[in-house]
This record gives C-alpha cells, structure tokens and sequence, in this order.
C-alpha cells in the first residue's frame, strides 16, 4: 500500500521510512495555493516553495534577485492549499550565506510566517554552521549539492556539475558534512546518475534527485516546466508531461474570438 493512502501527513520522518522501504519520493513545486491544491489532491509527497519563482513566476532570468519577504508570500499560499504534503521551502539568495545568525532569523521567519514544514538550503561545508544553527531551532533542513542555482556567477553556466574526480569527491564529502550535520534528506542537481547513486546507497538520509538518474530516492521538478507552462527550457533531464502553454493559449484565442464575434455570452450565460 503506498504512503499517500495509509498516512495522514507526510512528516520528515515518513521520508526517512520511505527510503528504508524503497519507495520512491515525489515532490514537485508549487508557488501559489490553486497549483497546490492540485498536486495536493493528486498524492504528491512533498511540495517545494522553490526560489525558481524567481524565474517561472517573476520573469528573472536567475533565482538571485526573489526575496525572502516574496518566498514568504508564495509559500503562505501553498500551506493554505495543502494538509497532506510536506511544504519545503526554499532559503532565498542572500539570507544564509556566510552568516549563521542571519540563516537562523530567515528559518524561524519562514517557519512562524508562513506555517511550512521544513527549509531548504544550498551548499556544503560551506553551510555547516548555518545548518547547524537552524537545527539547533528545532527546524528541519533539507539541503543541495551538484548544480546550485544560487551560485551561477561563479559557476558561469549551468552545465553538468561533478564530472571531474575532484568535484565528485567533494560533493559526496558534502553529503556526509550535511547528513552528519543533522539535514532530513538532500537534493543532489544535475550531476552524473553514477555519482548520484553512489551518494544515495552511502548516505542513510533520502536523496531527491533532479538531473541525477532513477538510482536515488525519489525525483523532483519545476511544476511549470513539467507542465510545459515554460517553453525555452528543455534540459535532458525534463520530461513534459503535457503542454500547457498551447492549451491555455489556444483556450485564450477561443475566448477572445467569441467575445469579438459576440458569441460569449450566449443568451443561456446572461441574466
């Protein structure tokens, strides 16, 4: 029997039972209540409140410039929308970096503004402290290895991360730092299927998988780009599940047409 028919909510610790019994995790994000309703009611495990809104719902071109006062607002919407799912949320640019006071602050805001389960927060050791210190609140961390969007400036490009020997041993040192750390389950993005596996069979934690082969613990994607609501992004590791943006538009064009054609309303959709 799968866990979205036996469990009332999914819980940090219901992850965890998941991995030992090998079922796969699904989470996809969601940014407002309507979108979340919808994955809510289909089964979906874990929603994350991305800083992807930066890009499929602000129109940046990066995750950088989306506040944390935003992702507070987007993530307000998708707990009032959900009762099953756990609620991720993404710990925005410039909120935990380098400073642990600072990650801490943004944690409780999110957890006391927004009533979410858990954040979500990119890097390695780098981020220890500011891991730790989160925890130490009593909220659960989800972490991000591999290709971590923040960082593109010093990336440059958003090619496949951990290729090389030295890159490779550091991000599964990364994932221990991070399980040993105290983090609940960790994202590993757009590196090689082999790595991921190596990471997901080392580490006891659930390992959510973007771009990272079908050998971890579970997947995740951006719901707009699953949807086909996003147009110009077709990395490999998309797979479009439908396509959204033609059928809204070609709904819109309906629209417009019967309004100009004086069809809409029709004498049974007037008073």
């Amino acid at each position: 029997m799968s866990t979205q028919h036996n469990i009332r909510k999914v819980t940090t610790h219901v992850l965890a039972e998941m991995k030992l019994r090998g079922e796969k995790i699904s989470m996809l994000t969601a940014y407002d209540y309507s979108m979340a309703r919808i994955l809510e009611q289909a089964g979906i495990d874990v929603i994350l409140v991305g800083d992807s809104a930066s890009n499929v719902m602000a129109g940046h071109e990066t995750t950088l410039p989306i506040t944390l006062n935003e992702m507070i607002y987007h993530a307000s919407a998708v707990v009032r929308g959900t009762k099953r799912a756990l609620i991720v949320v993404d710990l925005p640019f410039g909120t935990y970096q380098g400073n642990s006071k600072e990650a801490l602050a943004s944690a409780i805001r999110i957890m006391k503004e927004t009533a979410a389960n858990a954040v979500k927060l990119e890097g390695g050791s780098e981020v220890k402290e500011s891991v730790s210190r989160i925890l130490s609140a009593g909220i659960p961390v989800m972490g991000h290895l591999g290709l971590t969007p923040q960082s593109i400036h010093k990336f440059g490009t958003y090619v496949v991360r951990a290729k090389e020997n030295e890159e490779a041993k550091k991000l599964i040192e990364d994932a221990h730092i991070l399980e040993d750390a105290g983090c609940f389950a960790l994202v590993l993005e757009k590196i090689p299927a082999t790595l991921a596996a190596k990471v997901a069979t080392e580490i006891k934690i659930p390992v959510i998988g973007i771009g990272a082969g079908n050998k971890v613990d579970g997947q995740v994607l951006v719901l707009h780009d699953m949807l086909g609501i996003t147009q110009e992004f077709s990395p490999r590791f998309l797979r479009r599940y439908h396509n959204l943006y033609q059928e809204i538009q070609g709904a819109v064009s309906n629209y417009i047409n019967d309004v100009k054609s004086s069809d809409f309303p029709n004498e049974r959709e007037q008073y």
